[in-house]
C-alpha cells in the first residue's frame, strides 16, 4: 500500500476524534447508550461463534498506539512478519502494537477477558508517550477500535467484520460485528477517525439492547474456540509469558517451560481461577477458625459447670445400666442353672447308655483276639525265611565270585598293553639267547671300566706331577720319601742364605758348604732334601723314579738316577710332567668312549631280555584270562539258575510277613479297641457320679426365689436382649453392673464430695472394705448403694435442667455461626478440589495433546521424535502461590535412541528447531482443529545467525501444512533473514520522533502469496 497520509489531516484527526470520543464519554456517564446516529437493536438472542470458520484477512487500528489507519490485509495459514522502521531503528515503530491488537481482536486469553480486559484500554493512544516534543499538542484518546475482517479462504462473499471498540474507562471493550466487509475508509487519517465513530454507532448493537463485553467476546466470536496463541513482551501486558524463542531452550527451567506452554494452550487464565479459588477457601478457613476460637471461649468458661451436670447425667444413664445389668445378671444364672440341669440330665441318660454300650463291645473284641492268636502262621514264615535267607548266602557267594573274576580279568587286561609294548623290544630273541648277549655285554663293560681305572689313575698321577713341578722346593722328593717312610726336610727350608753370602759363595758351616758348593738357587738346590746318612739308600730307592734328586746328608752330597734329557731347571721338569698329563687324558677319554659303548651294548641287552619275558609273562597272562573267562561264564549260568528261585522265596516270605504283620497289627488294634471301651465304660461311671453332685449343687430353686420369677421368664428376658448382649454371661453381666456402679459414683461424687449422704457413704465405705469375702460383699450391697444414689440423683435433676438450658442456648448459638463457617469452608475446599482436578485433568491432557504434535512435527521435519515429561506437582499449600508445574522437553538424537532432556549440550541450530517445533506444537494443540493465529513478538531475537533462516522456514513450513498463521514481529538484525522466508511481510514506518503516528505500512505478498495480498487489499479497499 503507498497512501502517503496528510501530516495536517491526522493532527485534525487526533482532534475531531478527541471531540467525539468526549461527547459519548458525556452521555456514557449520563447512563445513556446514545450513538451520533440511531442504532438497530437486535430483537432477536445474539447468536454464538459469529465467526465460525472464517479466517482473518485483514485488520485495521483507529487511535491504537502510533499504528495508521489503513487497512492491513493479512494472508492466513502462512508466516507473517511485521517490521519497523522508527526515527532511529525499528523500535517505536508500533510492532508490538500491532501485534498485540491482533491477539486482543482474536481473543487471546492472556488479555484476561473474563476480569474486563483492562489491559486491552492501554493499547490507546497516549500522547504522553508520544516522541518528540510534538507530543504535547496532541491528546490522549479515551477510545478507539480494533476491526477485523473474517472471511473464507477463497473468497469474502460470506466475509463478517468486528468491531471491538476500546474504552479508557469501563467497560473497557465492547464488541460488534455486521456482515459483509465493513471497515473505516476515507482519503484522509481524520477522515477515517471520523468515520470510525459514525460507523460504530450505525452497526447494530450485538446483544439485543446492549454490546458484548470483553468477558462474552470469545463465545460470541468464535464460540470459546481457542483462535490465538501468544508470546508478548510488550509493556501493556499485565503479565508477560515466558518467550521460548527468546532465549537458548536448554537456559530456561522446566518452570518456566510450562509458563509459556500454559500461555500458548489458555491454562494461564485456568491456573489464576484455582488460585483464586484457594484464597477463598483460605478466607473461608480463617473465618471459621474464628468462630471455633469464640465457641471455644464460651464452652471454656462454661465447661467446668457442663461437665459436672454431664457427669451427673452419665452417672444416670450408667446407674440404670447398672441395675439392668445386675437384672441381667439375675436372670443369666437362673437360665443358665436350668440350661446346665437340663443338659445334665440328658448327659447323664447318654452316660448311661455309653456304658451298657461299652460292655458290649468289650465282650465282642476278646472273642475276635481269642480267633487271631493261632501259630500256624507263624511256623510257615519262619521256614519260608530260612529258605529264603540259604538261597541268598549262595547268590551272595556267586555275586562275590563273579565279581572277584571280572576284576581278576580287568587286571590281566589292564597288563596286556604294557607287555606286549616290552615284547617288541626282544627283536624276537627267547630268554636264553638275550641272557647270554646280556652277559657278554656286562664282560665288555668290566673290562672297559678297568681300563677306565688304569688311565684315571695315570692321569691323577700326571697331574700330582704337574702341580708338584710347579709347587715348591722339593714338593715331589718330600712326598715320595713321606710315602716310604724316610724323615727329610728340603735344603732351602732348612737354611736361610744371605743374599751377599749366596753372592761371594761364603759358608761358616757344612750347611753353607753345601749350599755354597751347589749354588745359590735353582737345580740343584731346589731340589735337594736333607736325610739322615743312616737312610740314604732307602733314600735313594724311594727317589729312583725321581731322577735327578738330590740327596744332602753327613755322608755328603748325592745326585739319584739320570735324566731323559738334560736338566736345565724349573721349566724342564714341569714340560715333562704336562706332556705326561696329555698322553694320560688321552689314553683316559679313550677308555671312557669304550666304557659308553659297553654301557650302551649292556642297556640294549637287558631291554631285549626284559623283552623276552615279557613274552613270556604275556603268554601266561592269556592263558590266566582264558580260565577267569570260563570261571565267570560258568558263574554266570549258576545265578540265572538260581535267580528265579531266590525271587521266588522272596515273594513267599513276603506274603508270610504281611500276612503275620497284618494280624498281629488286627490283634494290637483289638487290644486298644477293648482298653477304650474298659476307658469308656470306666469314664461313665465317674460321670455319672460327678453329674449327680453337679444337679444337687445348682440350687435352681434358691435361684427362682432371687430372681422372683420362673425360669420360662428369665429366658424371655434374656432373648428380648440384642444380639451383643444375649450371649453374656453372668460373670459378664455382675462385672458391668459392678463397673456402671462405680462410674455412676465417680460421675456423681468425682472426689472427696461432702456432699454425698451419709447413708451412701456408709454403704460405700463397707463395699469397699479390703478382706476375703469382698465379691460377697458387693453383690449383697449392691440393692441398698444403687437406691442411695438414685434418690440424691433425682434430688439435683431439676435444678441441673434449668442451667443446662441457658448454657445450651448460648452454646447453640455460637455452633450455628460455626457451623455456617465451617460449611462455607468445605465447600470452598470441595470446590478447590474439584476445580484442581479438572484443572489437572486439563493440564494433562493438553500437555499430552501438545506432546504428540511435537512428535509429529519433529518427525515430519527432519527429527527422530520428541515428547514432553511433566510429573504432577503437589498444590502449593500458600493460597497466594502459583500452582507451578514443571515440564521438561526429550528428543531423540537418532534413530532408535532413546529421549535425551532438552537441558543437555547440543549445538545451537538443533535448539532453536526444538524450540520453534514446541511452539507450533503448542499453537496446534491449543486450535482444537480449528484456524489458528500464532503471535510472536520479537521473533528468532536469540537464534544464532547462521540458523535464523532456517527457523523462519520452518515457521512458515509448519503454518503452511497445518493451516496456521504465524505473525510474528521482528527486530532490525532478523529482517533480511526473515523477508526471504515469510509468506507475507509488513513494515511499519514513522520516519521522525517529531511525528508520533505511523506512515502507511509497506505491505508485499511473497512467493503464490503476492497475488492473494493484491486481492486482498483491493476487496478491503472497496
Amino acid at each position: 500500500m503507498t497512501d502517503q497520509p496528510n501530516r495536517a489531516a491526522r493532527s485534525s484527526r487526533k482532534s475531531e476524534a478527541s471531540a467525539a470520543d468526549d461527547a459519548e464519554a458525556t452521555k456514557r456517564e449520563q447512563g445513556s447508550q446514545a450513538s451520533l446516529v440511531p442504532v438497530e437493536a437486535r430483537a432477536d438472542a445474539p447468536s454464538e461463534n459469529v465467526v465460525g470458520d472464517r479466517v482473518l484477512i485483514a485488520v485495521q487500528a483507529i487511535n491504537i498506539s502510533r499504528l495508521s489507519t489503513h487497512p492491513v490485509p493479512t494472508v492466513p495459514g502462512t508466516l507473517i512478519v511485521v517490521a519497523g522502521a522508527g526515527p532511529k531503528d525499528s523500535n517505536g515503530a508500533g510492532k508490538s502494537s500491532f501485534i498485540a491488537m491482533i491477539t486482543a481482536l482474536l481473543g487471546d486469553e492472556q488479555w484476561r477477558f473474563a476480569s474486563g480486559a483492562k489491559a486491552v484500554s492501554e493499547l490507546l493512544f497516549n500522547a504522553e508517550l508520544a516522541a518528540g516534543g510534538g507530543g504535547r499538542s496532541w491528546a490522549s484518546a479515551d477510545h478507539g477500535y480494533i476491526v477485523g475482517v473474517f472471511a473464507g479462504a477463497d473468497s469474502v462473499d460470506d466475509a463478517v467484520t468486528v468491531w471491538l471498540r476500546v474504552n479508557q474507562e469501563a467497560p473497557h471493550l465492547e464488541i460488534r460485528w455486521t456482515p459483509g466487509v465493513c471497515v473505516a475508509s476515507a482519503a484522509s487519517e481524520a477522515e477515517r477517525v471520523t468515520r470510525a465513530d459514525a460507523m460504530w454507532a450505525a452497526l447494530p448493537r450485538s446483544a439485543g439492547r446492549r454490546d458484548v463485553v470483553a468477558r462474552d467476546l470469545t463465545r460470541f466470536l468464535y464460540g470459546d474456540r481457542v483462535r490465538c496463541v501468544s508470546f508478548l513482551s510488550t509493556s501493556v501486558r499485565s503479565k508477560v509469558a515466558t518467550n521460548l524463542l527468546s532465549q537458548p531452550l536448554n537456559e530456561i527451567s522446566p518452570e518456566r517451560v510450562f509458563e509459556a506452554i500454559a500461555a500458548l494452550t489458555g491454562l494461564d487464565a485456568e491456573l489464576d481461577q484455582e488460585r483464586e479459588a484457594r484464597r477463598d477457601e483460605h478466607a473461608k478457613r480463617v473465618r471459621a477458625t474464628r468462630a471455633a476460637e469464640l465457641l471455644k471461649e464460651f464452652e471454656g468458661e462454661s465447661r467446668t459447670l457442663l461437665e459436672t451436670f454431664d457427669r451427673r447425667d452419665r452417672a444416670r444413664v450408667r446407674l440404670a445400666d447398672a441395675l439392668r445389668c445386675w437384672r441381667g445378671r439375675l436372670a443369666r444364672r437362673l437360665a443358665d442353672a436350668a440350661r446346665r440341669d437340663e443338659s445334665l440330665a440328658a448327659d447323664l441318660e447318654r452316660i448311661h447308655a455309653a456304658g451298657e454300650r461299652a460292655t458290649e463291645a468289650i465282650s465282642e473284641v476278646k472273642a475276635e483276639i481269642s480267633t487271631l492268636k493261632d501259630d500256624t502262621l507263624d511256623r510257615g514264615l519262619a521256614g519260608a525265611r530260612r529258605e529264603l535267607a540259604e538261597l541268598q548266602a549262595r547268590a551272595a557267594k556267586l555275586e562275590a565270585d563273579r565279581a572277584v573274576a571280572e576284576n581278576s580279568v580287568d587286571e590281566l587286561r589292564s597288563r596286556i598293553p604294557g607287555l606286549e609294548e616290552q615284547r617288541r623290544l626282544a627283536d624276537g630273541r627267547d630268554v636264553e639267547t638275550a641272557e647270554n648277549e646280556l652277559t657278554q655285554a656286562k664282560l665288555r663293560l668290566n673290562e672297559a671300566l678297568k681300563a677306565l681305572g688304569v688311565a684315571d689313575r695315570e692321569v691323577e698321577g700326571a697331574g700330582a706331577a704337574l702341580e708338584d713341578a710347579e709347587g715348591g722346593p722339593a714338593a715331589v722328593q718330600l712326598n715320595a720319601l713321606a710315602g716310604a717312610g724316610v724323615a727329610a726336610t728340603g735344603l732351602l727350608d732348612a737354611i736361610d742364605v744371605a743374599e751377599h753370602a749366596r753372592d761371594d759363595g761364603a759358608a761358616p758351616d757344612r750347611a753353607g758348604q753345601a749350599a755354597t758348593a751347589l749354588g745359590a738357587r735353582g737345580w740343584p738346590q731346589e731340589h735337594a732334601v736333607i736325610v739322615d746318612a743312616a737312610d740314604l739308600t732307602a733314600a735313594a730307592r724311594a727317589l729312583a723314579s725321581l731322577p735327578g734328586s738330590v740327596l744332602v746328608s753327613a755322608a755328603g752330597v748325592t745326585v739319584v738316577g739320570s735324566f731323559e734329557a738334560v736338566a736345565t731347571g724349573r721349566e724342564a721338569r714341569i714340560k715333562a710332567a704336562e706332556q705326561r698329563l696329555h698322553r694320560a687324558r688321552d689314553a683316559q677319554e679313550t677308555a671312557a668312549a669304550a666304557v659308553r659303548t659297553a654301557e650302551d651294548g649292556t642297556a640294549e641287552a637287558g631291554r631285549r631280555l626284559e623283552g623276552a619275558r615279557a613274552a613270556v609273562r604275556l603268554a601266561d597272562v592269556e592263558r590266566r584270562m582264558a580260565e577267569r573267562r570260563s570261571a565267570l561264564a560258568e558263574l554266570a549260568d549258576a545265578l540265572a539258575e538260581i535267580g528265579p528261585r531266590v525271587a521266588e522265596a522272596e515273594q513267599r516270605a513276603s506274603t508270610l510277613d504281611f500276612r503275620a504283620r497284618t494280624r498281629n497289627m488286627e490283634i494290637e488294634r483289638l487290644e486298644g479297641r477293648r482298653a477304650r471301651h474298659e476307658a469308656d465304660r470306666d469314664q461313665a461311671r465317674d460321670q455319672a457320679a460327678k453329674i449327680t453332685v453337679e444337679r444337687d449343687v445348682l440350687g435352681l430353686d434358691a435361684l427362682a426365689e432371687e430372681w422372683g420369677g420362673t425360669v420360662d421368664g428369665a429366658r424371655e428376658w434374656l432373648e428380648a436382649l440384642g444380639e451383643q448382649e444375649r450371649p453374656l454371661t453372668a460373670e459378664e453381666w455382675w462385672r458391668a453392673a459392678e463397673r456402671r456402679l462405680d462410674e455412676a459414683l465417680r460421675d456423681t461424687f468425682p472426689g472427696e464430695d461432702e456432699e454425698m449422704p451419709e447413708e451412701l457413704r456408709f454403704l460405700v465405705r463397707e463395699r469397699a472394705e479390703p478382706g476375703a469375702g469382698r465379691t460377697a460383699r458387693e453383690q449383697a450391697t449392691f440393692p441398698g448403694v444403687c437406691a442411695a444414689l438414685s434418690s440424691y440423683l433425682r434430688g439435683q435433676e431439676e435444678y441441673e435442667r434449668h442451667q443446662r438450658r441457658q448454657i445450651e442456648s448460648q452454646i447453640a448459638t455460637r455452633q450455628r455461626d460455626l457451623t455456617a463457617a465451617t460449611k462455607g469452608a468445605e465447600e470452598a475446599a470441595q470446590s478447590t478440589a474439584v476445580h484442581r482436578a479438572a484443572l489437572t485433568a486439563a493440564i494433562k491432557a493438553r500437555l499430552t495433546r501438545v506432546a504428540e504434535e511435537f512428535d509429529k512435527l519433529d518427525t515430519s521435519y527432519g527429527g527422530y521424535g520428541a515428547t514432553l515429561e511433566f510429573p504432577m506437582p503437589p498444590a502449593p499449600a500458600d493460597p497466594e502461590q502459583r500452582w507451578a508445574w514443571r515440564v521438561t522437553p526429550k528428543w531423540r538424537r537418532g534413530e532408535g535412541q532413546g529421549f535425551v532432556p532438552y537441558n543437555r549440550r547440543a549445538n545451537t541450530a538443533l535448539m532453536d528447531e526444538k524450540a520453534v517445533k514446541l511452539v507450533c506444537a503448542a499453537a496446534i494443540a491449543s486450535s482444537g482443529g480449528g484456524h489458528l493465529c500464532l503471535v510472536l513478538d520479537e521473533l528468532g531475537r536469540n537464534l544464532g545467525k547462521e540458523h535464523r533462516r532456517e527457523a523462519v522456514a520452518l515457521f512458515r513450513r509448519i503454518g503452511e501444512t497445518y493451516g496456521i498463521t504465524v505473525i510474528g514481529a521482528l527486530q532490525d538484525d532478523m529482517e533480511p533473514y526473515a523477508v526471504d522466508a515469510c509468506g507475507q511481510y509488513i513494515k511499519l514506518r514513522r520516519s521522525s520522533d517529531a511525528m508520533p503516528y505511523n506512515e502507511p505500512p509497506v505491505i508485499i505478498g511473497h512467493d503464490g502469496h503476492a497475488g492473494r495480498v493484491r486481492a486482498l487489499a483491493a476487496a478491503v479497499s472497496r
